[in-house]
Parts: structure tokens; C-alpha cells; sequence
């Protein structure tokens, strides 16, 4: 559905993209991650036309955004960067004007939206009366309204409490089952990315470094927390086993090693094992371990 081919781009001479590739299927949510500066926002702005790369190009739908930009942006709704409004005027007038600039407003339509983003008691009420997080739904609500198959979101809950981030979550998810939604994002919130996105790519300072299956970053490396005493007797068992030591007494297995049996072993070259228990690495510990393993960019 949308693909981005080798994209460059630099500012001021400082490279921000290198050679960036990804794609997203039909239907797909897909998350950008990174550190601020690595790309996420630069590669957001090439995809909505509005930051001319370098070079490369994206297509949404196999048509280049370069070549027919209004054409391949005809089904795409986005929230890009702060969501601008006029303040002195209500949420409806904003969405009357900001729609028509891009082909004109369906009351009916808008109602439904307005209905289904949960701003229908506030829709007339000024806009500098609105929280952020009702901003951020007029803002959802606008990116919706042209009825778009792709949604491009950039860092869409930063700034909303954890029962905003819940409920944005959830209205993404339901989009996704029940309209078959594309969805593209960036965020920093490993923990949202984790339960929203079906696939995700890493960026760092510029490159891509990972692209794959949220459970990709998953490896099958078994790995456990124990307490075992003596303890240089055990790392010895450990390690004829094939095993390796990590930090904070956790210990990590060959994929399909059986624990069992280096437990009996350990057992019976005399160690006492007071705790052996399985950890599951959260995402926030692999995208780590891949940024940290990532060469650097020359």
C-alpha cells in the first residue's frame, strides 16, 4: 500500500535520512521508532509532500507522491506534527474551513466523524476551550474526514494521559478490524507500539537498523532470572551448557535448550538453587539492544 524506496535527505548538510527503505501492507499497522532526530518525522514529511527528499521516492497506492502528489494523497489522512486550528472559532467551523481546502465538507459525513471521536457534546464550543486531548480528537477527526484507506500519524498520543492513549489505541485498533485501515505512525511509546502496530521499522540517526514483525524483536533465546549458590560453580555449568551469564544474575539458554536439565545438573554438582524463573524481555529492552548493537552511520 505505501512504500518508501532509498530515501536521502539532508538539512543544512547534515544528513537525516540515508538510504531509507520500508514498506506498509494493506491493512497493516506499522510503526516508525527512533530516538528524536533519527528520521521519523523527516520520513513522514517526504510521504505527505511536503519535505522534498534528496533522493528517492514514495509511492502510496503505485503512484509516486513526486510525480502526482495530489493523486497519491487523495485516500491518505494524516496528523502531522501540531495540529493547527484557529482558536477563536468552534471545532465544526474549523473542520467547515480546514475541508475545504481540500474539496469541500459533508455535514453528514462530519457528524458521523464528529459522533465517532467522541466530540459530538463539544463540537461548537471554541477551540481555545478544548484540552489536548479533545484537539487531538478534532485533529483525528479532520485527518477522517476525507475517508481516507491510509492514516499517517506522527507521535499522535504525546502529551495525552493514559486514559487518552487507551482510548486513541482502541479507535485505531477498531479501525483497523473493521474498515481494514493502513495505518502509519511514529512514537516513542514503546509500550503502545508493543500492543498496536503489526510491524515496525527502527531508525537511527537516519538509517533504518530493523525492519520486521513487532515479534521479531522477540528472540527465542530463552532467558531467566535465578539465584544460585556457589555462584562461580554454577556460571561454570552454565557455560559448558552452552548457556551465557547476562546482567543482574540473569542467565540465558540456547533457542530449545530444556532448563530443566541444567537445573538437574546444577543440582547435581551441589549448587543450590533458590530462584529460577523465566523473564520475557520487554520491546523497550530489545529496541535497545538493537540501537546499541547498530553500527554508527559514517
Amino acid at each position: 500500500m505505501l512504500v518508501a524506496n532509498n530515501l536521502f535527505k539532508k538539512f543544512a548538510g547534515k544528513p537525516a535520512l540515508a538510504d531509507v527503505s520500508f514498506h506498509v501492507r494493506p491493512g497493516e499497522i506499522y510503526g516508525l521508532l527512533g530516538h528524536n532526530g533519527a528520521g521519523k518525522s523527516t520520513s513522514l514529511g517526504i510521504i505527505l509532500g511536503m519535505v522534498m527528499p534528496d533522493q528517492g521516492d514514495v509511492t502510496i497506492g503505485g503512484i509516486s507522491v513526486l510525480k502526482d502528489r495530489s493523486k497519491a494523497l487523495r485516500k491518505v489522512g494524516a496528523i502531522f506534527e501540531s495540529p493547527a486550528f484557529y482558536d477563536y472559532l468552534s471545532g465544526w467551523e474549523n473542520l467547515k474551513i480546514l475541508m475545504s481546502y481540500s474539496g469541500g465538507f459533508d455535514e453528514k459525513a462530519a457528524r458521523a466523524v464528529i459522533d465517532r471521536v467522541g466530540l459530538t457534546k463539544r463540537v461548537h464550543s471554541k477551540v481555545r476551550t478544548y484540552s489536548h486531548g479533545m484537539r487531538q480528537r478534532l485533529a483525528l477527526a479532520q485527518a477522517l474526514l476525507p475517508e481516507p484507506e491510509v492514516l499517517l500519524l506522527d507521535e499522535p498520543t504525546d502529551g495525552l494521559d493514559p486514559e487518552g492513549i487507551k482510548w486513541f489505541r482502541e479507535f485505531i485498533l477498531n479501525l483497523r478490524d473493521e474498515r481494514g485501515m493502513t495505518v502509519l505512525f511514529n512514537s516513542h511509546l514503546l509500550g503502545e507500539v508493543e500492543l498496536m502496530c503489526d510491524r515496525v521499522a527502527i531508525l537511527r540517526e537516519g538509517r533504518r537498523v530493523f525492519e520486521g514483525p513487532v515479534q521479531g524483536l522477540h528472540d527465542d533465546t530463552p532467558v531467566f532470572e535465578v539465584e544460585l549458590e556457589p555462584w562461580g560453580t554454577a556460571c561454570g555449568i552454565i557455560h559448558c551448557l552452552g548457556g551465557e551469564i547476562l546482567a543482574d544474575r540473569r542467565i540465558a539458554l540456547k533457542p530449545g535448550a530444556d532448563p530443566a536439565a541444567l537445573v538437574e545438573k546444577l543440582v547435581g554438582a551441589g549448587v543450590r538453587v533458590r530462584a529460577f524463573s523465566p523473564v520475557r524481555r520487554s520491546l523497550e529492552d530489545l529496541y535497545m539492544e538493537i540501537l546499541n548493537g547498530a553500527p554508527s552511520p559514517n
